[in-house]
Parts: C-alpha cells; structure tokens; sequence
C-alpha cells in the first residue's frame, strides 16, 4: 500500500508515503517530523469550540429525531480551512497551517459525538418520570468526554499506529484528505468544497425543503413482518466508498439478517402469544415492523455488539498491553515523552504522559462517587471506568472499522446497562435511587464510548497529516 502527498507550498513541502517492508510498514505522515509548524494556539481551539457547539446543537437534534448522527470531522474542517483563508484575504495575516486546522476540527469534532451520548441516555429520565436536570446534562457529558478521551490515550498506539493498513477510520481518513487538499489548494481542493457543496444541496432539499422521503420504505405484504427499507445520503455514500464493499456487504448483511429473518421469525413463532413478551407491553401480533425491532431485535443487536467487542478486545489485547506497558514505564522516564532506546521520542509519538492518564481517572472514580446528582456509589464509579475502558476499545475498533456513522454506540449503551442492572440485582441493589444509578452509569459510559470513537478518528486523522498526538487529545478534552 502506498500513499503519496506532495504540497506545492514550500513553507509546508512534505512528502506522505509508506513502504512495506516483509511484514512492516513505515508510514511517513504529510508533516514530516523534524517539520515545525504552528500547531497549538488560542485561535483554532476557539474557532474548534465555537464550530463544536454548533455542530453539537445539530447532532442533537438529529439524534433525538432519528437516532442517529454523522461525523462532524470533515465539515469542521472544511469550515474551518474556509474561514481562516477568509481571514487570511481580510486581514492581511498569514493563513492557518494543516496542523492548526487539524486541531480546530479535533476539537469541533468532540460537540457532535457528546451530543450524540446525551441524546440517547438523558431522555430516558424523563421517559421514567425523573426530572433532566441541566445539571444532571453537563456532569455527566463533561464526565463522560473526559472518560471517552483518557482511555484513547494509552490505546493509540496499539489502535492507530500500530493498527495503520488494517483498520482504516474511513472518517479519519477522509477528514486528513480534505485538511491536505485544503493545504495544496489548487484543483483537490476544488474537487472537495465541490463535494461538500453537492452533499449540503442534497440535504438541503432533500431534509430541509423535504422534496422527496428521507428513508423509503415498503412492506411486504405476503411476507409478514419484513420490510423494504434504505435510507439514500451523501455522507454514508462516503463512507460506504471509504469502508470498501467487504465491511460494506457485511453491515448490509447485517440489515438484511434482521429484517428478513428475525424479525418475520419473532412475528411468525410469537404472534400466537396470548400475552406480552417482555420487554414488550403488547402483543406481537399488535406490534409494528419497528415496534419488534425496538422490543427485541436492538437487543439481540446488543449482545452481538458486546460479544463481538470482547472476542475484539480479547484479539487486541496482545498489543493494547504492549501499549500500557510502554506507558507505564514513562511513568519511571523524566518528561512526558520519555526515552525510546536512548532516543528522545519523534514529536508524532508524543502522547499525555500516562501518570495524568492514571491520576485522571482516579480523579474521575472520585468525582463519579462524590456527585451528589448522579446517585452513584464507588463500585458503580468503578464499573464506569472499567466499563469506560472496555466500550472506549470496543467503539475505536468499529469506528476503524466501519466509521462513526455506522459506530452501534446505543448498542454498546443498552450492554452497559444490562450488565449494570445484572450486578445491581446480584448485590440486591434495587430501587429507584438504583436505576437513576443504573441510567447514569449507561449515560456516562456512553458518552465515552461515543467521543472514544470519535477521539481515534482524529488521532487517526492527525497520524496521517503528521500532528502531534498530545495536542490533540487536550483538544479533545476541552
């Protein structure tokens, strides 16, 4: 596999490739090393927080309304080559490097992936009767973000460098194409605003203007309980593209196992039911396509999602320990980069020192504990980080895999809350003030596994254009 990036500036001349050796691989990132440009700065951190809100705001609305959302990655980061080349005309200063760009979106990219975690946990609050405090909202987001962005630290390594040629971030990746044609300029970065131009048309008519469905659907009626369905959009045509047919065929196989075969099945063997099958308050022979997907299917969904995770993080496990390994023998070196074989660490190398890793989630577990909203115990603060540290590899792994946008973090949520409720019973712990608990641990675990993901698709975005790792994840933790 090689891949060629050449910039026509001289300031940031660099050239992008790798060369395969027997079995490794030597990636040169666009910014080489020994480059030193201007990175971690006042502006693109504000440009990224303003842009994140946004962005956040969006994805929030969209995910109350459909479920789900898309990458804020390559947006943000096309606004925000855009609006610092405007400044740049304007103002007479000079323009923005690829890598503060880089941190803009880096932190831009945290607003949709939080909104997302508190738009699929905090409503059920209210679904119980309990009151969605602001409160409430932001501990849990602040904690559940911190969470999400500590346990990609000691996993980078192991998921984004040493796992680069295998699991692709189509969304990182994508995200590092857009950042280098907006650096070369010219015709690529035509191509890309073309692109974005084309995809915010669509959605325009397509969502806003509502011109034509959304997602089309049609029963079919000889065969109960299936459906025809799809929903037609540029983003996930993107990343479709990105993803390749292989993961591609096999989330749609995926789609076509649920709506082909389970879900008939659970219509065909329960509709002779003469009363509800929990969780379910009606009869199977009442229910709707989407009412047996929603009851049991998402279920089924989760369990797959957790077990396929274990199998996942069992498979990695080799290599996430040589990373904590590696990390914990930092904590014995002077500084945060260490020594490498008597060599000082390159600056793409260069992660938070995993004694602010140790000591944050510690800080983390006691803050959990002492927050008097959230109802939560030390045991269940500890179940959150190592919960927390399970569904952060879990979600990395499938966001390399197949992409942010198809990242099944409410599956992930819906595990989380069984085993709570498992351990819960187990120990006797039931009740009200519990299952606030239990929802809170769900909340914040998900909200981790969702900026999880989303932190390794900017990791991967930034080992590609060649940034360096610690700025971006204090970026993502603001």
């Amino acid at each position: 596999m090689t891949q060629n990036h050449s910039s026509s500036s001289g300031q940031n001349s660099s050239t992008s490739a790798s060369t395969t050796n027997s079995n490794e691989e030597t990636f040169v990132p666009f910014v080489k090393t020994h480059q030193k440009l201007k990175e971690f700065g006042l502006m693109p951190i504000l440009l990224g927080i303003v842009l994140g809100i946004l962005f956040g705001a969006s994805s929030l609305y969209l995910a109350l309304k459909v479920g789900m959302t898309v990458s804020a990655s390559i947006p943000v980061a096309v606004m925000s080559i855009t609006i610092f080349k405007a400044f740049s005309h304007v103002f007479k200063i000079r323009q923005a490097t690829i890598l503060e760009n880089n941190i803009v979106q880096t932190t831009g990219s945290a607003g949709e992936s939080i909104a997302f975690g508190v738009a699929v946990t905090m409503p059920a609050l209210l679904i119980l009767g309990y009151d969605m405090e602001i409160t409430k909202v932001m501990l849990v987001a602040v904690l559940g973000g911190l969470l999400g962005v500590l346990m990609m630290i000691p996993l980078r390594w192991a998921l984004i460098a040493k796992g680069h040629g295998q699991l692709k971030y189509p969304e990182g990746t994508a995200c590092a194409e857009v950042l280098i044609v907006g650096e070369k300029g010219g015709t690529s970065a035509k191509t890309v605003f073309t692109g974005f131009g084309i995809g915010l048309l669509y959605k325009f008519l397509n969502v806003g203007a509502k011109l034509w469905k959304d997602v089309p659907e049609q029963a079919i009626s000889w065969y109960k309980g299936s459906m025809f369905s799809t929903e037609v959009s540029p983003e996930l045509l993107g990343v479709g593209y990105i993803i390749g047919p292989r993961v591609g065929c096999i989330m749609f196989a995926g789609g076509l196992l649920s709506t082909f075969v389970l879900i008939p099945a659970i219509y065909l063997f329960g509709s002779g039911a003469l009363s509800p099958l929990f969780p379910a308050t009606k009869l199977i022979s009442e229910m709707s396509t989407h009412e047996i997907w929603k009851s049991y299917v998402l279920y089924i969904g989760a369990g797959a999602v957790a077990t396929g995770g274990i199998i996942s993080l069992f498979q990695s496990f080799p290599t996430i320990w040589r990373s904590l390994k590696a990390g914990l023998l930092g904590l014995k070196e002077s500084g945060v980069g260490g020594s490498n074989n008597g060599n000082k660490k390159k600056r793409t190398e260069d992660d938070i020192s995993m004694k602010w890793v140790l000591t944050g989630s510690i800080a983390l577990i006691i803050a959990i504990w002492l927050a008097p909203t959230l109802n939560v115990n030390i045991f269940g603060a500890v179940l959150i980080v190592i919960f927390g540290f399970l569904f952060v590899t879990v979600s990395s792994r499938i966001t390399g895999e197949i992409g942010s946008s198809s990242n099944p973090i409410s599956g992930m949520t819906v595990a989380t809350l069984l085993l709570t409720c498992l351990f819960f019973v187990l120990l006797g712990w039931v009740g009200p003030d519990y299952r606030v608990a239990a929802l809170s641990i769900a909340a914040v675990v998900c909200i981790a596994a969702s900026n999880g993901g989303t932190t390794s698709q900017d990791l991967k975005t930034g080992f590609l254009v060649g940034a360096t790792p610690k700025y971006q994840q204090i970026a993502n933790g603001t």
